[in-house]
């Protein structure tokens, strides 16, 4: 049961989201119902599923760890702001196409929905590579996408820990620009639907296995690496969605022979707390020093 648990989860989780997402449409549900109840079932689905089956027991989230995740999660990219964001979205899109702002010709509308979206997934993976590198990189930006690296554990909810400044500038990049290629609602649907789902796996505290999908996929076997304490090794593991461009770019990072350790920042006093993690950036070296809330 273990060994099914373990490789068969992640695929079947992710394609029940994506039948859920299919049928619903087909029965004349809204865009937003029928892209938000695919991805509410997930989240649901994953979080029993760490209960069930953990990586590490220690990893379960405390009461304190729950509250703060998910301030995080409603507020910065949650349930009820995220329904209004995706209607804000769907009637941008509209609009540029009332406006004749789209930039004819450039995108593929022929092509069946899911290859669309494939090549929005991957095509919005490099630019949010090279983003997520330089905030790594780059102090100025790596002050702001410390929240996310803030955490002593992984688990599902914990995936919504940004801040709204990082938060931004990775909308600025996976959509806006294929809003103005002309990519349609059912596409951007679709395309929410596996970004969700695969970012509850990336950051779940379940004892799953991914095999050679670790090649092709940004999991969690790989991402646990991008969020170690140990800056060598936190430094790989960049990709959103597919793992194909830290491949390319010489930052893949899976030693198969011992296991993460230790999680999060240098400094072990970072505040956690929603509102002082959006003043804590503002603080040069906050990362690596212990400040005072």
């Amino acid at each position: 049961m273990n060994v099914i648990v373990r490789y068969g989860v992640y695929p079947f989780v992710l394609a029940f989201g994506i039948v859920l997402h299919n049928r619903l449409l087909e029965n004349h549900v809204g865009i937003q119902i029928a892209t938000y109840l695919p991805v509410i079932v997930g989240a649901v689905m994953v979080a029993g599923l760490e209960w069930t089956y953990p990586y590490r027991q220690q990893w379960w989230a405390e009461k304190q760890e729950w509250v703060q995740d998910s301030i995080f999660m409603v507020l910065i990219q949650g349930v009820f702001p995220k329904l209004v964001a995706v209607a804000v979205l769907f009637s941008l899109s509209q609009a540029l196409h009332a406006q004749d702002l789209i930039v004819e010709g450039w995108w593929p509308t022929h092509w069946p929905i899911p290859l669309q979206m494939l090549l929005m997934m991957v095509a919005a993976d490099g630019l949010r590579y090279w983003l997520h590198r330089w905030a790594h990189e780059w102090e100025p930006l790596w002050r702001f996408h410390v929240v996310h690296h803030s955490p002593h554990k992984l688990y599902w909810l914990n995936v919504g820990r940004f801040h709204p400044i990082d938060k931004g500038l990775q909308v600025c990049l996976d959509t806006v620009p294929f809003l103005l290629l002309g990519v349609g609602e059912d596409v951007l649907g679709l395309y929410v639907v596996c970004y969700a789902i695969n970012g509850f796996f990336q950051h779940c505290n379940i004892d799953l296995r991914l095999g050679m999908l670790n090649y092709l996929i940004s999991g969690p076997e790989l991402h646990r690496w991008h969020h170690s304490m140990v800056k060598k090794e936190s430094n790989h593991n960049y990709g959103n969605n597919f793992i194909i461009w830290d491949l390319v770019f010489g930052t893949w990072y899976w030693p198969k022979e011992r296991d993460v350790q230790e999680l999060g920042l240098v400094n072990r006093g970072y505040p956690s707390a929603f509102f002082e993690q959006m003043t804590t950036p503002f603080i040069p070296g906050a990362d690596k020093q212990t400040v005072q809330p």
